[in-house]
């Protein structure tokens, strides 16, 4: 269990984080992370609401700092 809690930590967060430096869009990040997160808990990964809340702050997390690189990005062009 705590294996899980730390994943559901830091890996929502930084798959939004990778997949908005990928598309060059944070929205999109944040919809491909989520759809992966839905999956899993589909599959039965998710077993407790603990593990969802966390999930849903490392998700926010993940958008803002997403959204600070984006921002960045593009003061840098």
């Amino acid at each position: 269990m705590i294996d899980k809690m730390i994943l559901a930590i830091f890996l929502p967060g930084l798959l939004v984080v990778f997949f908005s430096r990928v598309t060059f869009n944070q929205y999109l990040g944040l919809v491909l992370t989520v759809a992966l997160i839905a999956a899993s808990a589909y599959k039965g990964y998710t077993h407790t609401w603990l593990l969802i809340v966390i999930d849903a702050a490392s998700l926010t997390i993940g958008f803002w700092l997403s959204n600070r690189m984006i921002k960045g990005l593009k003061l840098n062009k």
